[in-house]
């Protein structure tokens, strides 16, 4: 997870957008613990700890070597008074200068050994700091929230993005299945991205529906700089773009199927397929093969800023997913004033109107809808102004209020 500018995908964005939204509850503060801030994170309206600067063998060490570490995130008397709170031999573990343990803030190749290091970080954060109610987002923090809560005897609520039945298409991994369930299992509560989401948690983690609730992504206001972003088009063509990564669960054959449907009928359109992933170069052959090389464009990963400057070139947006808990990128391509088709299989479905919904198999479907939206001015014009109409409506701040209900229900019952 991480805090802008330093964004690894949706969760990410998910869990800051929910952060800020929260934040304007004047009477909440938030404590974000993250694996390894970068020191250029807005910390206005919420505290940060790096979990990388929390000690877990005792050095001695001075102020003034600990402010030029941690000071550019953190308050250095936080690094001292955590360190009083180191509760085991931990000298076992690879550590460095300060005593703490180096986390990449990515996915690394040790990922489980990287989430047991967190719980025993987590650990060292949860004797030490003042609070009411712990939230974990996604199974690579549930086992820090299991040992936060069996510390502080504070309740714990999970947040599922996404559960390995998505990002496997079914083909799921038995550590992560056994990480996820025991989280599950240990919570007081569980907050799912979508209703899509929750049934899978109810019928495939056995979860008690009493303790599942839905509670929908949002997305946050478009900056002014985003804004006025001018896109450069060109009018005598359509560009059509699928963003996001080339996985399995994105569904990126069904958009180079549709787009060679497309080309059948016009040529003066575009596809563009932006993000990477393990399926990349099977992709790259697939539109080789289909003999549309020449119409479809893989700029590779974007980023911020370059983000917003595809979507905003973009004539329409598409998600094809087989399997998405919810899909925040559909609602920041209307933002951007975009047409927007997404399959019926993802989260955001059940709360968007103003676009078009098809199966995620269905690429005669997906192929008209493409065809309708370059082809009828009129179309384009109801998706367009519609779509942005109805998604600015959706904010993170009803989102925040939601979640604050669900605090105080568990601090009640608990």
């Amino acid at each position: 997870m991480g805090i802008p500018p330093h964004i690894l995908g949706g969760l990410g964005t998910a869990s800051y957008g929910l952060t800020k939204g929260m934040a304007i509850q004047n009477d909440l503060s938030i404590t974000f613990c993250i694996p390894k801030p970068w020191g250029d994170e807005d910390q206005s309206f919420l505290k940060i700890i790096g979990m990388n600067s929390t000690p877990v063998v005792w050095r001695d060490v001075n102020w003034e070597h600990v402010k030029s570490r941690v000071g550019t995130y953190m308050d250095p008397q936080l690094y001292y008074d955590l360190r009083d709170h180191i509760y085991a031999d931990f000298n076992y573990l690879y550590t460095n200068d300060l005593g703490c343990i180096e986390f990449s803030g990515k996915y690394p190749d040790n990922l489980y050994e990287e989430i047991n290091n967190y719980s025993i970080v987590a650990g060292v954060v949860a004797r030490q700091q003042q609070y009411d109610i712990i939230h974990s987002h996604d199974w690579l923090t549930y086992p820090a929230g299991i040992h936060a809560k069996q510390v502080s005897g504070k309740p714990l609520v999970i947040h599922v993005h996404a559960t390995d039945f998505d990002r496997s298409r079914g083909n799921v991994n038995p550590t992560v299945y056994a990480i996820e369930k025991n989280g599950m299992d240990q919570a007081d509560h569980i907050m799912c991205v979508s209703e899509l989401t929750r049934q899978t948690v109810i019928h495939k983690y056995f979860q008690d529906p009493k303790k599942v609730s839905t509670v929908h992504n949002a997305v946050s206001p478009l900056s002014q700089d985003i804004i006025d972003i001018v896109p450069k088009k060109n009018p005598r063509e359509k560009i059509v773009t699928f963003l996001g990564r080339i996985t399995m669960q994105k569904g990126p054959e069904y958009f180079v199927e549709a787009a060679a449907l497309v080309l059948k009928k016009t040529k003066n359109v575009r596809f563009v397929m932006a993000g990477n992933g393990d399926m990349m170069n099977q992709m790259i052959r697939l539109a080789a093969q289909r003999g549309i090389a020449d119409r479809f464009h893989f700029p590779g990963f974007m980023k911020g800023h370059e983000v917003y400057e595809v979507l905003k070139a973009s004539d329409v947006y598409i998600m094809p997913s087989v399997s998405e808990p919810f899909g925040i990128s559909p609602l920041e391509a209307m933002q951007c004033s975009v047409p927007t088709i997404i399959s019926k299989q993802s989260g955001c479905a059940e709360i968007l109107e103003k676009c078009i919904k098809t199966d995620y198999w269905d690429i005669q479907a997906m192929a008209d809808a493409i065809y309708a939206i370059c082809t009828y001015p009129a179309l384009y014009e109801y998706l367009k102004v519609e779509g942005k109409r109805e998604v600015d409506e959706i904010k993170w701040e009803n989102v925040g209020y939601k979640v604050r209900r669900i605090y105080e229900d568990v601090l009640t019952k608990y």
